[in-house]
């Protein structure tokens, strides 16, 4: 056997909450994830995934996003590193990122040590609301170790764009981590598109919704998909769910055996879609 094919799993929690519509401050949030996040640990995992925006909620408007705009080493932060400490957990939030005299969309990757080892900022925004608000980041691939399994951090609208799982595949991430804040009727998005992102580029994907009524109504259906396309475990559309799936290092080596899509490739064909 190899080193790999005997490596743990590596447990992975992915809350779906009910939408909190930037009415609930930082505490609540706090609180509420300080519940999640004791679950997951009682469940055996290691990384807890929240939806994009976590902290805050999503589609808030301007004015009201740059009120909860916080810098990546602000009040939430710590509050978020602190019951990382205590649930010895990773966890991955998302929240408005106060920088650069703008505003990003944010997700950032605390490890269970309390250290951040992560953040990242949507490079591709989604419609009026998304480029009224936010500054677009400038970085595709955005890493961080879990042990010995490699995270990569994408948000929502990044996932629909092949060119930027493919990318990940191909920096060596194993488990992309979409936080996401998807409405109807754009269900297609997690029951179709994220397997195919998943088989295509041979790793595992976590993407991770809320649910709830929203401005149009959050259809929730997270899901961690493997490399062989597979649900690995999902939420339901029209609650709120704490739901773990296993990522195998093994499956993502006999996925790509089996369908060398990587190897395979011919970038010098490609020109400027590669």
């Amino acid at each position: 056997m190899t080193s790999s094919e005997t490596a743990k799993a590596t447990r992975v929690a992915c809350w779906q909450p009910a939408w909190i519509g930037g009415e609930s401050g930082r505490d609540d949030f706090l609180e509420r994830l300080a519940r999640a996040a004791a679950a997951a640990a009682d469940g055996g995992a290691e990384l807890l995934v929240t939806p994009e925006m976590s902290a805050t909620g999503y589609q808030l408007g301007l004015a009201r996003t740059v009120e909860l705009a916080e810098p990546a080493d602000g009040a939430l932060a710590d509050g978020v590193r602190e019951i990382a400490v205590r649930n010895r957990l990773a966890i991955v939030y998302g929240w408005p990122e106060l920088a650069d005299g703008g505003v990003y969309n944010s997700v950032q990757l605390v490890g269970s040590d309390g250290a951040v080892a992560a953040r990242y900022r949507k490079t591709h925004l989604y419609g009026e609301f998304d480029r009224s608000v936010f500054a677009p980041g400038d970085r595709m691939v955005v890493q961080a170790k879990l042990g010995s399994l490699t995270v990569g951090l994408l948000i929502c609208y990044d996932v629909e764009f092949p060119e930027t799982v493919r990318a990940h595949a191909l920096a060596g991430t194993e488990l992309l981590v979409v936080p996401t804040a998807l409405v109807r009727p754009w269900e297609f998005v997690p029951r179709t598109l994220v397997a195919a992102r998943a088989f295509e580029s041979q790793l595992f994907v976590a993407y991770v919704n809320w649910y709830g009524a929203g401005p149009h109504g959050y259809c929730g259906l997270g899901r961690v998909v493997g490399p062989d396309g597979v649900l690995r475990a999902e939420g339901p559309g029209d609650a709120e769910a704490l739901f773990v799936a296993e990522v195998d290092r093994a499956a993502i080596d006999a996925s790509r055996r089996a369908t060398p899509y990587l190897l395979n490739r011919r970038p010098e064909l490609y020109g400027a879609a590669q």
